[in-house]
């Protein structure tokens, strides 16, 4: 279909996105998926071409462009070529809100060039062995020491928790205040009592590092306060329509080259003498994946675009997460089926898709919050 939302030198960044994935990324998923996360020479590599941290302004080494269409480009790119692990997304799609609007200037030039040229991995850690959406039930503590904050509590299933550098902790500043008493907290590579346990053994995305972390008494120093003590529910609310926004561009890529994978096995596997793809039920199967794929695409291309206008709002963007992550387990699982056996061998990708993109369906709020949140919006009583 023919998408409006994209401008020349948008096309541009897409050859740049493409090329990178296919030479650096796509050979080496056999190889990062055994070893369990990708190799860190990849990181540097990216940001020396540019496709990390570029909304950094000018004089923190970013280009100060902020428009979401170039993720939208990147994610789009990384999965039209078969790669896997890289966790640019979240370095990239999470973590511009917090990292440029809630830093000080101090903070800028100590965190930023590093982000840009990869030399500072970075990840969010929020989700803990009891508490995932509810956030006012995380145990993590960070209470109030000479100059700083005494760090405690652990943290599970977090994204590039094995490489990262930066870490951004949810913790409770103030444990009497529910979601009022919340602070995020930069806790960087080597300090004291910071530690990582498991590479966590998942269903899928088995390139991509998702670790334990753990926190004894790190002291962190206030001058690596995120945003303002007491408001961090309020910052990750305000970031979080963002990374909904990024689960739909993910999830629909995934339809899209899921439909191109399975066109390409039913038309060259026969069955009773014909192609599987001449077979109605194949046919009609393939059609429903495409309608909902097209839909999928013209909502999420405007969703895009409304976060690109500044005027995206938390019902819309929770809409686009749950419909759209959805439609693409549907899209998958249907996809799998037509595969038959072959579909179960991880040697094929529609394997591997099946098994990673599972989880669009629970990170950043699971399809059940998303629910909750439009329901809320309907003002029903």
């Amino acid at each position: 279909m023919k998408r409006k939302i994209f401008e020349t030198e948008h096309n541009e960044f897409r050859q740049l996105a493409r090329s990178f994935f296919e030479k650096e990324c796509a050979p080496h998923t056999e190889q990062w998926e055994k070893q369990g996360q990708v190799d860190r020479e990849v990181w540097l590599r990216a940001g020396e071409l540019g496709l990390l941290g570029w909304e950094a302004p000018e004089d923190y080494g970013g280009s100060g462009l902020r428009d979401f269409r170039y993720n939208a480009i990147m994610t789009e790119e990384f999965i039209a070529t078969g790669s896997v692990g890289f966790g640019y997304s979240l370095h990239n799609d999470v973590m511009p809100p917090y990292l440029i609007d809630l830093t000080t200037d101090e903070q800028k030039q100590r965190w930023l060039p590093g982000w840009v040229t990869g030399e500072l991995v970075t990840a969010l850690a929020m989700t803990e062995p009891g508490a995932g959406s509810d956030l006012k039930s995380i145990r993590t503590t960070a209470k109030p020491s000479d100059g700083g904050y005494l760090l405690n509590g652990s943290k599970t299933y977090i994204t590039n928790g094995i490489l990262a550098d930066l870490v951004i902790v949810v913790a409770k500043t103030d444990p009497d205040a529910g979601h009022r008493g919340i602070s995020l907290l930069m806790v960087e590579r080597g300090m004291d009592g910071f530690s990582r346990g498991r590479n966590l053994d998942k269903i899928g995305m088995k390139a991509q590092d998702t670790a334990e972390l753990f926190f004894d008494d790190v002291f962190v120093p206030a001058a690596n306060l995120i945003g303002e003590a007491d408001r961090g529910f309020y910052h990750l609310m305000n970031g979080l329509a963002q990374e909904r926004v990024a689960c739909a561009v993910t999830s629909t890529a995934v339809m899209e080259r899921v439909l191109e994978l399975t066109s390409e096995f039913v038309r060259s596997r026969m069955v009773f003498g014909q192609p599987l793809g001449a077979l109605q039920n194949t046919q009609f199967v393939l059609a429903d994946v495409k309608a909902a794929t097209e839909v999928c695409r013209t909502f999420t291309d405007d969703a895009i675009a409304d976060l690109v206008r500044g005027d995206l709002s938390p019902e819309r963007a929770a809409i686009a997460k749950m419909f759209v992550t959805e439609r693409q387990w549907e899209a998958v699982d249907a996809c799998l089926q037509l595969f038959g056996g072959a579909g179960y061998m991880n040697e094929y990708e529609v394997a591997r898709l099946w098994r990673d993109t599972r989880v669009q369906r629970i990170l950043a709020g699971s399809s059940e919050v998303m629910r909750h949140i439009i329901g809320r919006s309907l003002n029903l009583g």
